[in-house]
């Protein structure tokens, strides 16, 4: 019954998964008027499972928690609510601290305790790195119960003086497993022993149960019940996953059939590095599609300005790295996509997690090449679920598919006698001479250039773009490798380690004399013209003394 992840962890609760009590609807919880009013302007009517299982046993009253449940199953909502029913909204002092992998979950987690608590007149504050000490610091003077804070910058908080921590009560790991894998492992446990002992429950929530999340769990919660969602479950259920085979260098073109094919598309898609992101990015706009990017390099005031226009529809498609596959929650994204396979697969669990949230549908497809076809087996291993095969639509079905999609928006169009009036005798004799299909024809063909007109691939930068990601390019290398055993220098590095040997130790000047198509550089080099440019003439020694 129970999942190896948890039976090999020692003094859990292992029987409250099956006496957890499960609620059908919010309205059986014992809530107060003010926490259910929000609850029901949220819309919440009916409990994910893992907020069935978690909400009554966390409402029963202080324990430490152990909860596993896959990305996207409304795991804020499930701590959420009972913790805001334990604050007190008279002490103006931080009583709970909430600790998120990135700055963006921060946000969102702020912002749904701040609307579930509004009626209680209880505040959350984000804490987070990108952003100035100032704007915090003083929302925190205001007196906000709640801090929900990244790592890195609370412990900065902390040194600085600017938040005290000695009266909380309650401590949510949230994402607990990113913020390991993110390399916070250090930066969580200092915080936790910075805490006062024996004076506040934890609860830990994670995806995956890791050793190292099991050393976290097993040193810092106290006999703690446990409660785990199938994540497989919640994935064959919501979300459809297709795979392509595909090569490396048609990548592009077969994205830009697949986001054509859809009716109406908003998703994300998901690059391994931040020059493959910018690459895509890149060609997707120059082929006109709505488009922005979010990875590593980009501030946190930009990634605000992207995830705004990104949430207004503004930009239909995020092309983005795995820094986005955390803590994005936006609603009704249709699609997901895997431009290139995560190199941790537990990382396709939480990008394809983005789409068919809270019980809605999702389509998650994933371009896969010949050499990591072995992963499609891994993955569905994994997740216990199933993988389609999906056929790669030609130029005919995005053609028929776009052509069907602009008709609703032809027959719409008004006052088309405005333009009627701009055409001289040259376009009304050129047009007489066409019939009305071949008129259609033409005027599709400008709109949709990239379908129905054949572009030179050699002009197009897939090439480019399957370089950026191919993950075993150093195939010289490789060789090299195993026939001796080392770690080949890259290319560059040894380019730039001869130059600077060639700068140390230059050429000795023999006193040639300067010839016709000679010349000396500034470390008396000889640099010779022509095609043996750079190369000693053999026979030249011969003649050194009788010059």
């Amino acid at each position: 019954i129970f999942p190896r992840s948890i039976l090999r962890l020692p003094k859990y609760d292992y029987f409250s998964v099956l006496m957890a009590q499960m609620t059908n609807t919010f309205k059986d919880l014992p809530l107060s008027p003010t926490l259910a009013q929000a609850v029901e302007e949220l819309g919440y009517t009916h409990p994910t499972p893992i907020q069935a299982a978690t909400l009554p046993q966390l409402l029963e009253g202080p324990t430490d928690f152990l909860g596993l449940a896959a990305t996207g199953t409304g795991k804020t909502a499930a701590f959420g609510i009972p913790l805001l029913e334990q604050l007190n909204n008279s002490r103006r002092e931080v009583q709970a601290l909430v600790l998120c992998p990135t700055r963006e979950l921060a946000l969102q987690v702020t912002q749904q305790l701040n609307l579930l608590g509004k009626y209680k007149k209880l505040k959350a504050v984000p804490v987070y790195g990108g952003a100035g000490y100032g704007d915090q610091i003083s929302r925190l003077r205001d007196g906000a119960q709640i801090v929900v804070a990244t790592p890195g910058r609370l412990i900065d908080h902390l040194e600085r003086g600017t938040i005290s921590l000695d009266k909380v009560e309650t401590v949510i790991l949230d994402e607990a497993d990113e913020m390991i894998s993110m390399g916070f492992k250090d930066e969580l446990e200092s915080i936790l022993e910075m805490l006062p002992p024996q004076t506040y429950n934890t609860w830990l929530f994670s995806a995956t149960m890791s050793k190292e999340v099991r050393r976290v769990a097993d040193r810092f919660l106290s006999e703690p019940k446990v409660v785990q969602v199938n994540k497989t479950e919640m994935l064959s259920g919501t979300v459809r996953q297709i795979y392509y085979k595909v090569k490396e260098s048609d990548k592009p073109d077969i994205l830009c059939k697949l986001i054509d094919m859809e009716e109406s598309f908003y998703g994300l898609i998901f690059c391994q590095t931040k020059s493959l992101v910018a690459d895509l990015a890149s060609l997707l706009a120059n082929r006109g599609y709505k488009v922005d990017s979010l990875h590593g390099d980009k501030d946190q005031v930009q990634r605000e300005r992207t995830m705004r226009a990104f949430r207004e529809h503004r930009v239909n498609i995020l092309v983005c790295t795995d820094v986005a596959s955390r803590g994005l929650d936006v609603k009704d994204l249709t699609h997901v996509i895997n431009y290139s396979i995560p190199r941790e697969l537990d990382n396709y669990v939480h990008r394809i997690g983005r789409t068919g949230r809270s019980g809605k549908t999702g389509v998650a497809l994933s371009l896969v090449t010949a050499s990591h076809m072995n992963l499609i087996t891994r993955i569905e291993n994994m997740t216990k679920s199933k993988m389609e095969p999906g056929t790669i639509p030609n130029r005919k079905d995005v053609g028929t598919r776009k052509v069907s999609k602009l008709l609703e928006k032809f027959l719409a169009v008004q006052n088309p006698d405005r333009v009627e009036t701009l055409l001289n005798e040259e376009w009304t004799s050129s047009l007489e001479k066409m019939s009305k299909a071949e008129i259609a024809a033409r005027l599709l063909t400008l709109t949709f250039p990239d379908t129905f007109v054949d572009r030179d691939k050699t002009q197009q930068p897939q090439k480019v773009l399957g370089q950026a990601h191919a993950p075993a390019a150093d195939h010289g290398g490789e060789r090299r490798r195993r026939r001796d055993g080392r770690e080949p220098r890259r290319d560059r590095e040894h380019h730039r380690d001869r130059e600077h040997r060639r700068d140390r130790e230059p050429r000795r000047d023999h006193g040639y004399r300067r010839e016709a198509g000679r010349s000396r550089d500034s470390r008396g080099e000889r640099r010779h013209a022509g095609r043996n440019e750079g190369r000693p003439h053999r026979r030249q020694n011969e003649h050194r003394n009788y010059v």
